[in-house]
């Protein structure tokens, strides 16, 4: 669809009935980008399902701008390692995170060098429910590091910014969300102008809180007592409890609009960061847009190894084969 122009309507009724049945209950990324958009009530009302908007009836203006934001309206899925100016596998040596810490060792770097102003990241609380949020300082980025596993609706925090100031932000988020901010670019100018870097992070799929909760709840894990998960070789990892299990065993939890992904690397990212494809510790980070060549040199405060793309090739087009558009 064009910059600002409204898509055709599949359904009769408002868009947002039309978001709803078309993608709302089919293959909702649930990147929350039509929150972020929506000049009315749409927003997170159940952390265990799609963005909703209860009062539609009444409110809704049927702008559109839900469905112009939605990057799985007319959807076609992304695959592969994506285009990229180089490739390597990097560890911080001042902040520890999951596997290199790099996503915030990039944001860290990105601030101190003036090229963002805040960052869009998703932290959690003491029961691993994922918060999404604005992070100001560089300890506010500190403490969102580690993977979640659940999804967050990262870019409804963006909701009622379209319009304001003029702060650099950067995102974070799965390829899904990526996906989202780079629809949300393309649509509504003003979001443009504000999100300057894109971090992507390497994503198979990923679960509804109170699934995932439950899930290890099955397991004996109460995951209010959780420190770390981690996903390696085919396992999901719960530590310190030292539980594992094959990933495969989630399969009943995952949720429709993951079934239909076929991003691994996120490769409408600026950068992709992941644990695929480096040693144990590192991670592996790709490096997509040409002119954060000069932030990935200037960070001397890290270590470098050879990244091993065959391996992420493999995984992303194992994604493929999973997933598919039914």
């Amino acid at each position: 669809m064009g910059k600002g122009k409204k898509p055709p309507k599949t359904f009769p009724g408002t868009y947002f009935e039309n978001l709803k049945k078309v993608v709302m209950e089919k293959i909702c990324s649930n990147c929350s980008a039509c929150v972020a958009a929506c000049p009315k009530g749409l927003r997170v009302v159940d952390i265990s399902k799609t963005p909703d908007f209860p009062e539609w009836a009444d409110d809704c203006s049927d702008c559109g701008f839900c469905v112009r934001a939605c990057p799985r309206w007319n959807y076609s899925p992304l695959s592969g390692v994506g285009s990229f100016v180089r490739a390597l596998a990097m560890k911080s040596r001042r902040f520890d995170g999951q596997d290199g810490a790099m996503v915030t060792e990039i944001l860290v770097s990105a601030m101190e060098a003036g090229l963002i102003d805040r960052a869009l990241v998703v932290g959690r609380d003491e029961n691993w429910r994922p918060v999404a949020y604005i992070a100001n300082s560089e300890d506010e980025i500190v403490r969102a590091s580690g993977t979640k596993y659940s999804h967050a609706y990262p870019l409804s925090a963006l909701k009622g910014l379209r319009g304001k100031g003029g702060e650099r932000i950067a995102v974070v988020g799965t390829p899904c969300v990526v996906s989202g901010i780079r629809n949300l670019q393309r649509e509504f100018g003003k979001f443009a102008r504000k999100v300057t870097l894109v971090v992507g992070l390497f994503c198979m799929e990923n679960f509804y809180y109170p699934d995932l909760s439950g899930f290890l709840r099955e397991k004996g894990v109460d995951i209010g007592s959780v420190e770390k998960m981690d996903i390696k070789k085919g396992k999901f990892m719960v530590y310190p409890q030292n539980v594992s299990f094959p990933v495969k065993e989630l399969d009943e939890i995952v949720p429709p609009g993951c079934k239909v992904c076929q991003d691994f690397t996120a490769v409408e990212s600026d950068i992709s960061v992941g644990s695929v494809g480096s040693p144990d510790g590192y991670s592996t980070v790709i490096v997509r847009n040409p002119a954060l060549n000069s932030l990935i040199d200037s960070m001397t405060d890290v270590e470098v190894g050879e990244v091993k793309l065959e391996v992420v090739e493999k995984l992303a087009n194992f994604k493929v084969k999973i997933h598919s558009i039914h």
